[in-house]
């Protein structure tokens, strides 16, 4: 099956990173939407898989980024007329917005390679079984948090925050065997992408290392653990992407 993949940008140093390169291994076609360069919105009969990524912004910015309430939209359309929705970081908050959760400032900072534990939904589930079943490292940068959307399977837990993750269907995705999946960490960065994201996000680091020192690690402790973590969090993603596209029937 070749997808029709179309990616929400929220800023010009985050990017679909191992996901590009995924797409291109299977030979799917990849569009994009810069929204914060005011980039028209696609049709929704133009692409098979939505991606929304990750920024600096709050779901509830609509007034500094009014683009927001048009891409809030297609969210929910895509949503509602069954398509994969695949969300990350900032992503992941929208669409637990658009499903009517509560998104807000989770108290605390979580910026560096730190563990989850998958739930016991999530540790049984088809789509995840690629995943470590005891808790394992991934890369998190985000201040807010999302409550599980009704109806959705939560998928993970940190010691900082216990919505890390979730997995939801309507009954048309039920249907056609796909997914709204939705993710606060980053699977997908890369060794050249968390250089850029670290370079752009200095100033939060150096005031998430005062205000929160167990959960925000230093740009140079970030950079040296991602030469560990990133290539199995590479696989996983990989794996999940192609478990995903196995489902579907459409």
């Amino acid at each position: 099956m070749t997808l029709r993949i179309h990616a929400l940008f929220h800023t010009d140093y985050e990017d679909l990173s191992y996901i590009k390169h995924w797409a291109n291994n299977h030979q799917h076609t990849i569009t994009y939407t810069r929204s914060y360069n005011q980039d028209s919105l696609p049709a929704l009969n133009s692409f098979d898989w939505l991606i929304v990524m990750g920024g600096p912004m709050s779901v509830h910015d609509e007034d500094s980024h009014p683009w927001l309430i048009d891409e809030k939209r297609l969210i929910k359309q895509s949503v509602d007329s069954g398509k994969t929705v695949i969300g990350v970081c900032l992503g992941a908050q929208l669409i637990a917005h658009c499903l009517g959760a509560s998104v807000e400032p989770a108290g605390v900072k979580e910026i560096g390679w730190l563990p989850i534990q998958l739930s016991k939904d999530a540790q049984v589930h088809p789509l995840l079984q690629d995943l470590p079943k005891q808790p394992f490292t991934v890369f998190h940068w985000h201040g807010d948090g999302f409550e599980n959307p009704q109806g959705a399977i939560a998928l993970a837990t940190s010691e900082a925050w216990p919505n890390q993750g979730f997995l939801y269907q309507t009954p048309r995705h039920k249907a056609l065997g796909t997914w709204v999946m939705a993710w606060q960490c980053h699977f997908e960065v890369t060794k050249e992408s968390i250089v850029k994201m670290v370079a752009n996000g200095e100033n939060t680091i150096q005031k998430g290392l005062i205000d929160y020192p167990k959960t925000v690690q230093s740009a140079a402790e970030i950079i040296a653990l991602g030469d560990k973590y990133i290539t199995d969090n590479n696989a996983r993603l990989a794996a999940m992407l192609n478990r995903m596209v196995k489902t579907a029937n459409i």
